[in-house]
């Protein structure tokens, strides 16, 4: 069997192999190689050719119509899965679970979408992540909380976003009458 090969993401890139403290081994434990691997092809896997951007199946998927950003979702959540299965940090899978809303929710725009999946990476991202937690041992940031709840606010003002508009506009239109 071939090894794969890391292909370096855009964030929090994992220590050097030899700083690089292994996960338990249990027979149904998922080696990073595997990790890699899944990232690997859902991100990172072809490159434009004369170009340094890489792209993988996560965005190829999102071409079908209806279903495919859906697929390319619960193929995303297989890393999250992998990192839960594997006792990492909450704060680790907070921080997987608005990566992937992030790029699920612009995915589902024409076009934008697109651009969204070649450009965020969040198969990427959360392996880094994962890789993150188990080298340095839980040891998480300030930053790592700001992200989670700073995307979670953002969320809840897009949710209210459109009642606070339906309120302003029947306001608008009593007064008028």
């Amino acid at each position: 069997m071939v090894k794969p090969t890391y292909i370096h993401g855009e964030i929090l890139p994992p220590l050097s192999p030899s700083a690089a403290q292994e996960a338990p081994k249990t027979p149904d434990s998922i080696s990073n190689e595997d990790l890699n691997f899944v990232a690997t092809w859902l991100d990172d896997r072809f490159e434009i050719p004369g170009t340094s951007i890489r792209f993988g199946l996560d965005a190829l998927i999102g071409w079908i119509p209806g279903i495919g950003d859906a697929l390319a979702a619960l193929a995303s959540l297989f890393l999250v899965f992998a990192a839960w299965k594997r006792g990492a940090a909450r704060i680790t899978v907070l921080r997987m679970m608005p990566n992937l809303a992030i790029e699920d929710t612009l995915g589902a725009i024409p076009i934008v979408g697109d651009v969204a999946h070649v450009a965020w990476k969040a198969n990427r991202r959360n392996y880094n992540l994962l890789i993150r937690d188990h080298q340095y041992l839980r040891q998480h940031t300030w930053q790592d909380w700001l992200f989670v709840i700073g995307v979670c606010l953002i969320m809840l003002l897009l949710l209210l976003a459109p009642f606070v508009f339906l309120i302003y506009l029947f306001k608008t239109q009593h007064l008028l009458l």
